[in-house]
Parts: C-alpha cells; structure tokens; sequence
C-alpha cells in the first residue's frame, strides 16, 4: 500500500534480506581476510592493510555486480523480484564497504605524507596519457563519490524533494560509477596479478552485467512491438490487442508512442488503463497484482485505484490514466496521457459488455 515518511520502514522480510546481505558478507570477508591468501598461492604474505583493502574492494566490486544484476533480472523473471525490494538498503551497505576499502588503502599509502591525504591520493600520479600507470586512483574516487550520492539520497524523502525525474538521473550514475569500478580494477589490481583467474573474474562479472541488461532491453522491446500501428477512426490510437490476451486480474504493458508505457488491466470484467511507472520510484505497475481495486507496485507496495490512477485515502499519489476503447474486435489506446488522478470509463470485455 501506499506509505508515509518513516526513518526507515522496517518489516519482517526487510530484515531478513538485510540479515542475509550481512551474513553473505561477512562470510565473504572471513573467508578472504582468514584463507585469501592461502586460496591465492602467494609467495609472499601482503602486508595485514594491504590484504584488508583487498578483502573489502573485491567485496564491494561484487555487490555492486550483483546489485546491477537484479534489475534486469526481476524484468526477465518475475521471481526475482524479492530481491528488488530492498535493493536500497545493499547499496548502503556497498557505499560502506567500499569506503573501508578506501580508508584501508589510504591509511596504508598516504597517512605519513606531508600533504593532505586527498590531494596526495589525487596528485602523486598523473600520468593520463598511457595505460600501465594510469592514475586508477581518480577512477576508483569517482566511483565512491557515485555511490554516496547514491547512498545518502536513497531516503523517500530525497525521492520527494528532488522528484522522480531528478532521483532517478542521479541514481543512474551507477552505470558510470560501474564502469569506472572495472576500470579501477583493470588498472589497478589486476596490473600486479600474475595469476589469470582474477582477471577472469572481473571479466565475467562486467560480461554478465552488460548481458543481462540487454537481454532485458530486448524483451521490453519485443513486448512493445505489438502496439505501433492506428487504424480507421483511431488514427492517432494504439492496438493493444484482443481482449482475451488479457486474464482477469492481470495487465499487458504496451509502449507508447507519445513516449513511456500504458498497463492496461482487466479487472471485474472490464479493462483500464493507468501509467506503468509507480509515482513513487517508476516501478512496473503492470507487473503488480490487483487488491481491494487497487493496484499494487511489486516494488514497495504503492497503491493506485486502476480506474482513475489515484492512491487510496487518506495518500495523495497519482498516476496518468488513458482512455481504451473496442473497435473490430480489438482492444485500444490513446497514447496522449491523462492528468493524473483523471476518472476514465471502464471498457467491458466482449463477453460480458451489454
């Protein structure tokens, strides 16, 4: 259902996603931080700091893949979609890994310099123009200075204050912060490593990532492509399709021409229209399920009445609606939105319409 500001909305799955989160990641770094080195083949013992920091930036390089790994993959599979939920809270816990990373790092090379800690980091190397001894050093602050923008405006309240627009371009850094994290590495850590495995790693990890997302892209558009042509007396109009694609209690997610998506759902025999992004974070409306009249984010749980787009009292959300209609046996849309919270008519199933 729709929520209210709270410091944090704490619930029974919540905080076994987060006790699942830390234990994996403790596990990760006992595992590392006890066997690393033995599991590695070292010749020579890293120093205790050195080995830290590699302990917890190989630990934030891997959340962050994962991370990016789940929001393609709840689009591909529905059942994925639990680990959507709190995504948020494992970003905080990234950011936070990976500034023990930098602090280790830091207090290692930098802490007896006679010149600041940050300007030390950032100017005793600045050789741009070849590639062993590229500075990796700025591409790894890009990428921590990416995840606390990230971390310190993953509150309702920023989402609020910025709006959706704004919170979402900020929170899409991630893309670039991912790419410099690989950078980082390749540049940094992996320049030292004789032994291949490592490199191999950090390959499948951005591999699977760009994968996944294009698989994604692709299944989004393949979907979207049934929707696309008008017809006589609706030239402006979108065919969604015939009306028995749609079962009861359940939406076809057609992209629009006018840009954006439509779930159009079928509900007590007659079908609606309602924008497919959640007012709170652009979650897929049409992937959430029916209750009380209401539909249901798989996200976070926001509600919005399928026939007007409007959240149950006493929330204020609102969505866009669109106005449907039946023409030779197929289901239509106006792809120019509605104000949202706008009423529109129900259209009846052929088989039930009067």
């Amino acid at each position: 259902m729709s929520v209210k500001y709270q410091p944090v909305q704490w619930n029974r799955f919540k905080n076994r996603y987060n006790a699942v989160v830390l234990a994996m990641v403790f596990a990760y770094l006992g595992i590392f931080l006890g066997f690393g080195n033995d599991l590695a083949g070292h010749a020579l013992t890293p120093d205790g700091a050195i080995h830290t920091a590699r302990a917890f930036g190989s630990c934030a390089f891997l959340m962050l893949t994962v991370i990016l790994c789940i929001g393609p993959l709840a689009r591909l599979d529905q059942r994925f979609l639990p680990l959507l939920y709190n995504r948020r809270h494992f970003g905080v816990l990234t950011f936070v890994v990976a500034m023990t990373h930098v602090m280790a790092v830091s207090n290692w090379y930098f802490a007896f310099s006679p010149t600041p800690m940050l300007e030390a980091m950032l100017s005793s190397n600045t050789s741009y123009r070849q590639y062993l001894g590229f500075p990796f050093e700025v591409l790894g602050m890009f990428t921590l200075l990416s995840l606390a923008a990230l971390a310190f405006t993953s509150h309702d309240f920023w989402l609020k204050f910025l709006t959706p627009l704004i919170w979402k371009a900020i929170h899409f850094s991630i893309y670039p912060a991912y790419a410099a994290l690989v950078g980082h590495v390749a540049l940094g850590a992996l320049q030292d490593e004789t032994d291949t495995a490592f490199a191999i790693v950090v390959v499948i990890c951005a591999f699977t990532v760009c994968a996944l997302h294009a698989l994604a892209a692709f299944a989004e558009a393949k979907r979207g492509a049934l929707a696309a042509n008008g017809v006589a007396d609706f030239s402006t109009w979108q065919i969604v399709g015939a009306p028995a694609e749609i079962a009861e209690g359940e939406a076809k997610v057609v992209r629009l021409t006018s840009g954006g998506r439509a779930a159009i759902f079928r509900h007590e025999g007659a079908f609606s229209a309602i924008s497919n992004a959640c007012a709170h974070q652009n979650g897929p409306l049409g992937e959430g399920r029916i209750l009380k009249g209401c539909v249901t984010c798989p996200w976070h749980g926001f509600q919005y009445d399928v026939r007007n787009g409007r959240s149950p009292a006493p929330f204020t959300e609102m969505i866009p609606t669109y106005n449907l209609a039946l023409h030779d046996g197929q289901l239509l849309i106006d792809p120019t939105p509605n104000p949202p919270g706008t009423p529109t008519e129900a259209i009846p199933a052929p088989e039930v319409a009067s």
